[in-house]
């Protein structure tokens, strides 16, 4: 670690990935609650069209693809509130436009070439400067600092539109600062895992935090910490096994969220069989019944066979082995 850590590239990368780690699944959060979790990849499209603007005109592609991407956030976000039967079309239009006119303008660009389009399309981590990452750094800052401070409205908001409009929130001005913050985060992930992939760091470490939290801000919490994870993990990898940093990091996103989901299931399978023994027997525990009595959290287990069997609403929920019962598992 020492090694890598005094190659002046790999800090930057590493930084990088840090600060898209951080800031991608806290607006992730919030799009999969809303079920829009494929509109970074949209925004990725038009975002390679303000690159392809910025090579040819020599303005910085970085801007010019963040002033793309944010036009395109609000447009996408005015289409969905009217609501029209034509909206998904609309965006189909803008978003399959924005990456044809990338590639033909990139194409005709002099300051171009076909490494500089895979650089934009899946990443290059590994050659981002000091530049990139104080521009990178000044955005993650942004996003960051306006997602936890809007955090309980973009909830509101996401959870149900009526009921916040109702209670009176300005919905659309809390849509619009969404899609605005999800145009940044499109843009300062570019280089580290490229336009074509930064929804999957925006989406599965919130689909993979949501298996295992209980609460939003729970699910919150998880999903920065896998983001971290993966993106600081992904670029120590791909340097190690000399493959393209966005990919790498991308595909330890999936295998973290497969693993979690076998994992998952299969303890639910085993609390499932755990309480079906318990609810099979014809046994009647009480404080006569035989076998030892346990308090637990409000009321009575008892020790049947080396299992803790609790009286439920007509038949015995299964809470674990006596040997824990001092630990106050809560009940299954």
């Amino acid at each position: 670690m020492s090694e890598i850590l005094g190659l002046e590239f790999m800090r930057h990368a590493l930084l990088a990935a840090l600060l898209v780690g951080l800031s991608a699944p806290l607006v992730g959060v919030f799009l999969v609650q809303r079920r829009m979790s494929l509109i970074g990849d949209g925004m990725g499209h038009v975002a390679l069209a303000g690159v392809a603007v910025g090579l040819l005109t020599g303005a910085q592609p970085v801007l010019a693809a963040l002033v793309a991407a944010i036009l395109a956030a609000l447009a996408i976000e005015l289409i969905r509130a009217r609501g029209t039967t034509s909206a998904d079309v609309a965006l189909a239009v803008m978003f399959y436009g924005g990456i044809a006119l990338g590639v033909v303008v990139i194409a005709k660009s002099s300051a171009s070439s076909p490494a500089n389009l895979t650089a934009y399309l899946f990443g290059a981590l590994l050659t981002t400067t000091r530049a990139d990452v104080l521009v990178v750094g000044a955005l993650a800052v942004t996003v960051v600092a306006a997602t936890l401070v809007l955090r309980q409205r973009f909830f509101a908001v996401a959870g149900d539109e009526e009921f916040a409009r109702a209670s009176g929130l300005a919905v659309l001005r809390y849509n619009l600062i969404l899609a605005v913050l999800t145009a940044v985060v499109v843009v300062v992930a570019m280089r580290i895992v490229g336009l074509l992939l930064i929804s999957a760091l925006m989406i599965l470490p919130n689909a993979t935090a949501q298996l295992l939290a209980r609460s939003f801000r729970a699910t919150m919490a998880y999903a920065v910490g896998i983001g971290v994870l993966c993106s600081v993990g992904g670029v120590l990898i791909s340097y190690e096994a000399a493959t393209p940093s966005g990919g790498t990091i991308v595909l330890l996103a999936v295998g973290l969220f497969l693993a979690t989901s076998i994992l998952t299931a299969g303890l639910a399978r085993v609390r499932r069989a755990s309480h079906a023994r318990a609810e099979s027997h014809d046994h009647e525990h009480g404080p006569h019944c035989g076998h030892r009595a346990i308090p637990h959290d409000g009321h009575v287990d008892y020790d049947h066979d080396g299992h803790r069997h609790a009286a439920h609403q007509g038949h015995y929920d299964e809470h674990g082995h006596p040997e824990h019962a001092a630990e106050g598992h809560p009940r299954r």
